[in-house]
């Protein structure tokens, strides 16, 4: 009797995790996703948080959409507005909008990467590189990497993408070409150089002109000076002379100054 008390609970729980088994009526929906109920053929009008969640089975199913941030790194050729040919590499932060998640699934499917993010993406890269030419492009990469993030958060956040961010890692032009660049920008380099030289030159050429203008100015001056104050001539000698008498060959010393004692 007690035997017969537990068979049937028992086989109501076999029963059951063999329905659940085969027939599956349970869907989880992992971390970073969100799920999208589709009922023969009919999509949900929401998108289903994390977490257990209970389907008909043959009848209704879940799918997952991955609503994490993704990063994407890609290389992709593209023309200048000077038409040189240019390799840009560049990293893509992307994620679905959780709250949009079945909407993208009704119109556009699972690989909505491929359908919509990547063909916005390099028309969008082509069209703001087309207004730079290579060399200006170069100098101004913040620049074009700023317009290309603000166009494509433009366009895509209404398709249920958000874009978080946009760098462009590196730009590559023929060898060719970045040869020429070099040779220019060193050519602009001695030509600022020489431009500098020139104009050291021609400041220390002013130096020495007024130097030698004021020279010339004191000379004269003290020119004048001398020739109308006799006394000065004698006062010039005195700073200049060494303490010796002159010597003469007649003998004796004599004085090259006139002294003439004040009575």
């Amino acid at each position: 009797m007690n035997e017969n008390r537990f068979i049937a609970p028992a086989i109501i729980i076999a029963l059951l995790i063999v329905f659940i088994g085969f027939f599956n009526p349970i869907a989880i929906v992992g971390v970073g996703e969100r799920g999208v109920k589709v009922t023969l053929g009919r999509v949900s009008d929401e998108s289903f948080t994390e977490g257990i969640h209970l389907v008909m089975p043959f009848i209704s199913a879940i799918k997952n959409m991955d609503v994490k941030t993704q990063k994407n790194y890609v290389e992709t050729s593209v023309y200048t507005k000077d038409i040189q040919q240019a390799r840009i590499t560049y990293v893509l932060n992307y994620n679905l909008q959780p709250e949009n998640a079945h909407k993208m699934y009704r119109e556009v499917g699972m690989n909505y990467l491929d359908t919509i993010v990547t063909p916005v993406v390099e028309g969008t890269i082509k069209d703001i590189i087309g207004k730079w030419n290579a060399q200006d492009l170069i100098a101004n990469r913040e620049r074009a990497t700023q317009e290309i993030l603000i166009k494509l958060q433009d366009q895509l956040t209404p398709k249920y993408v958000n874009i978080t961010d946009f760098q462009m890692t590196a730009i590559a032009y023929s060898s060719v070409f970045e040869k020429a660049i070099e040779n220019k920008v060193t050519a602009e380099q001695e030509a600022l150089q020489a431009k500098n030289k020139t104009v050291q030159i021609q400041e220390e050429a002013k130096q020495k002109l007024i130097s030698a203008e004021a020279e010339a100015k004191s000379m004269t001056i003290r020119a004048n000076a001398l020739t109308k104050n006799k006394a000065l001539v004698e006062y010039e000698a005195v700073q200049k002379w060494d303490g010796k008498l002159p010597e003469y060959m007649l003998g004796g010393a004599m004085p090259f100054i006139n002294i003439a004692a004040k009575k």
